[in-house]
């Protein structure tokens, strides 16, 4: 959450934040409101808790009928002190309810545009074909590399089995996630994927995005991660870090599960929008001094990832309205998809500055003090790649070429033949 002191100081920059995100500025009204209820209920609280210590100490010295009659004083004042902090915790409550509600302040995102974004740089040329073009479906179907109709039997819509060529075109783009990832000194992990409320709250997935996450109910009161950062972001729940040496990097490799909630009719087809898939994301805890030029490191090593499998992209910096709640910043590469003529997202990195620390309470010891540390997160790979490289590299006869990058990780194979 942001820092209620920043908002008290200056909530005009708060309120234009809010403008700039496409939300209701009058929250912030709202928290100072709740807040001064909260400082005046503590004064009272603290002031009824004195007068009962002062009366409780008369009591000892006293005696006879003045005893009786304090204690019956002490007792009124005691139930007095009982409601008093009763009504202090509820509005303390309420005030960071409603703090909780107030996304990140951006940083550096445009605002004020006809799209949802800026195009930063195009890299790479896009394909020509002198066949007809076929989509990653279709090339995955005669590799036999993805099975939708099975994984639709098994689980329903939006699920499928990777096969063959296609479950090892996965591991091979995860692995070399992985040893790049720890080439740059990256802790590798392997990461729960059901996490605990107050970690997937933490991290600022629920609120606005709870329809977009798996719930556990009855006994079990889990969420089924949408990506490994929010197990990477609690992992460090509560502890106070030592960022002497730099920034502390992982890199998580698992399972994420998204419902998809409103994106009915969109991206239907093939493995673009699923329910499951697998990534490798990076997570940096760093200064928020740092955490600006550990953004710009982040997206370097997604493009180094993006040119090792020889795909075309572009880089995206997202305005503010359509940025998610811990997000200051955030860049996305989209890379091209001949059979939709467009790009579409590969990769996200995120400057979170110190939102989720503060939520989750991960601080550091500077000489003023504790202060809650930036995260930072980046996607290294994931399933969806997989589209756009048999798109990207596919042949007249529906082979598709192996990116050289990835050749090493698949036996040397260099082509991904039609199976009859």
């Amino acid at each position: 959450m942001i820092d209620l002191r920043q908002l008290r100081e200056n909530p005009d920059r708060v309120r234009e934040a809010q403008r700039a995100r496409r939300r209701d500025p009058a929250v912030v009204d709202a928290v100072l409101a709740a807040d001064e209820t909260w400082r005046e209920s503590t004064a009272a609280f603290e002031s009824k808790r004195a007068e009962q210590k002062t009366r409780g100490k008369d009591v000892a010295k006293a005696q006879g009928e003045e005893k009786q009659a304090l204690l019956a004083e002490v007792k009124e004042l005691a139930a007095e002190v009982k409601q008093l902090e009763a009504k202090t915790q509820e509005v303390l409550a309420e005030r960071d309810r409603l703090l909780r509600t107030i996304p990140n302040i951006a940083e550096g995102a445009p605002e004020g545009l006809e799209e949802d974004f800026a195009v930063l740089e195009t890299v790479g040329e896009t394909p020509t074909f002198d066949f007809p073009v076929k989509d990653h479906l279709e090339l995955a179907e005669g590799l036999r590399a993805i099975d939708m109709q099975r994984g639709a039997k098994v689980s329903g819509a939006r699920f499928y089995f990777l096969t063959g060529v296609g479950a090892q075109l996965e591991l091979a783009l995860l692995n070399a996630a992985m040893e790049q990832a720890a080439s740059y000194g990256f802790t590798p992990m392997i990461t729960p994927t059901l996490v605990l409320p107050e970690t997937m709250d933490g991290t600022g997935f629920l609120g606005e995005h709870a329809d977009e996450v798996y719930h556990l109910d009855k006994d079990d009161d889990l969420y089924l991660v949408g990506t490994s950062e929010v197990a990477l972001a609690g992992y460090h729940s509560g502890e106070v870090l030592d960022l002497s040496d730099g920034p502390i990097r992982y890199a998580g490799w698992s399972a994420c599960y998204r419902r998809e909630a409103g994106s009915y009719g969109r991206d239907t087809r093939g493995i673009i929008r699923v329910h499951q898939f697998h990534k490798v994301e990076m997570f940096s805890y760093c200064t928020l001094e740092e955490s600006y030029e550990e953004h710009e490191r982040l997206l370097a090593w997604e493009r180094e990832m993006l040119a090792r499998v020889d795909l075309p992209y572009r880089i995206i910096d997202t305005a503010a309205g359509d940025l998610g709640t811990s997000a200051a910043r955030k860049f996305d590469c989209e890379a091209w998809m001949p059979s939709q003529n467009t790009y579409r997202e590969l990769t996200s990195t995120s400057n979170c500055t110190q939102f989720q620390a503060r939520r989750l309470n991960i601080r550091e010891r500077t000489e003023d003090g504790l202060r809650p540390v930036a995260t930072l997160n980046g996607t290294l790979a994931t399933t969806r790649w997989i589209a756009a490289i048999l798109e990207n590299h596919q042949q007249a006869d529906g082979s598709v070429r192996v990116p050289e990058g990835l050749q090493r990780f698949l036996g040397g194979r260099e082509v991904f033949e039609v199976l009859s």
